[in-house]
């Protein structure tokens, strides 16, 4: 019989390898971002390896880095859900 005192902790879980967790799950989520000049609502890659631009006034969002896309300051984002 599994207690949850013998389950790992959830802090545990997320710094596991993707692979080597109890389910295993992708460590990419897509994200709403918000410009923070026109207000436009455009949908972003977590580890997006381009530049990405806002629709509407052009201005830079997010800029890729080695594994994360780094937002821009001042931009607003909501993680979505599947």
């Amino acid at each position: 019989m599994l207690t949850s005192k013998q389950l790992p902790d959830t802090g545990q879980i997320i710094r596991q390898h993707k692979k080597k967790r109890l389910v295993q799950s992708p460590n990419s989520y897509f994200m709403d971002v918000k410009c923070p000049g026109c207000y436009k609502i455009t949908t972003v890659f977590s580890h997006a390896q381009t530049v990405v631009l806002c629709v509407g006034c052009s201005t830079v969002l997010c800029q890729p880095t080695g594994g994360k896309a780094r937002l821009t300051e001042g931009c607003s984002f909501r993680r979505k859900q599947h």
